[in-house]
């Protein structure tokens, strides 16, 4: 589940000053290119050698250091990284030195020293609190360890760091399932959709879907229940199960069926609660960015369109011979995700 981004590697290649290299900043340069180079096309014990042609000169060269750390972890040497990014965290370079954290929190982190991983993404955080992927590494830490209050506010603040990361959506909606805030759970799988609709974990979330719609428990890409419902509920919590329970059964009384079943459960579920929300004057994220935003689509003539999109994996011979029948429903919800805003 987790990524690293490495954008910064251009401009650190840039930057490097000669007087931190024993041998000349052009030759380490074109060193470390060269590894990085080795290391996208997945060559990494060739890349790590570049890297340690540097480090045999200069020793203390951050960028060297966690380019070798990178690679190693890349090749699930994780332990054999920690010397090398000792160093990288001691760097000048604030986007090298979180980035450097938050590798290292990872490292700590699939070796189960979940404090050391917390630690390390907290010091990352405290250099650059704008970092968006330290965020998600935390909430994961916190997920495994079963802390899933905690989990819930670093997925809270991934999302709004990167609005558009869907693994992300997918962490809020499986910490949320957890708590048994089924409805915050859905809301999070249906955004999870809008952003990944046609992969195995739209499968998978398609499937979490249907069982929190029939008050069941979500499964695994294994078919495996793994979470279980706690009747510890809070009164806000209790209301918006409540909403999801109420929609079912009057479902059952129109003897809907297929699509038309879940455009109808959804456009309820959206519309219940956003007109419960309007008379709130206290507003979470939950209810800024999922119970706001999905009111206005159930508002809109977009509804179809989008159970079409959640189902896609389900039916996809059937959405598929929909969507060509329905192109013009499907560019007007299109148009209608590009331009309606979310709250955060």
């Amino acid at each position: 589940m987790k990524t690293f981004h490495k954008t910064f590697l251009t401009t650190l290649l840039l930057i490097c000053s000669a007087a931190a290299f024993a041998q000349s900043a052009n030759d380490a340069q074109s060193l470390i290119k060269q590894g990085v180079e080795l290391h996208n096309a997945g060559k990494y014990t060739e890349a790590i050698a570049k890297f340690n042609e540097v480090l045999k000169t200069d020793p203390e060269n951050a960028y060297a250091n966690y380019e070798a750390a990178y690679s190693l972890y890349a090749v699930k040497n994780g332990k054999d990284a920690l010397p090398y990014l000792e160093k990288a965290i001691k760097s000048g370079n604030t986007q090298l030195k979180v980035a450097a954290y938050c590798l290292l929190g990872t490292v700590y982190d699939e070796d189960h020293q979940t404090a050391k991983a917390i630690d390390a993404y907290n010091e990352g955080i405290k250099i650059d609190p704008d970092y968006p992927q330290i965020f998600f590494n935390k909430g994961i830490v916190y997920f495994r360890n079963q802390q899933y209050a905690e989990a819930e506010n670093c997925a809270i603040d991934a999302i709004k760091h990167d609005p558009k990361n869907a693994s992300s959506h997918r962490l809020y909606a499986l910490v949320t399932f957890h708590q048994n805030k089924r409805a915050n759970a859905l809301y999070g799988l249906c955004s999870f959709i809008l952003l990944e609709p046609n992969t195995q974990r739209s499968v998978e979330a398609y499937t979490n879907i249907q069982s929190i719609l029939k008050g069941g428990v979500l499964k695994g890409n294994d078919g495996r229940t793994n979470l279980q419902v706690s009747s510890n509920d809070d009164k806000e919590t209790g209301q918006l199960n409540l909403s999801i329970s109420m929609v079912a059964l009057s479902a059952q009384t129109k003897k809907l069926e297929g699509m038309d079943l879940l455009e109808y459960e959804l456009k309820s579920i959206f519309t219940l609660n956003g007109q419960l929300d309007e008379k709130k004057t206290d507003k979470t994220f939950f209810d800024k960015f999922f119970v706001e935003y999905f009111y206005k689509l159930a508002q809109s003539t977009n509804m179809p369109a989008f159970a079409r999109t959640v189902a896609l994996t389900a039916n996809k011979e059937e959405s598929a011979n929909w969507g060509r029948a329905h192109t013009a429903e499907l560019n007007a919800m299109a148009e209608w995700l590009q331009k309606t805003e979310r709250g955060l």
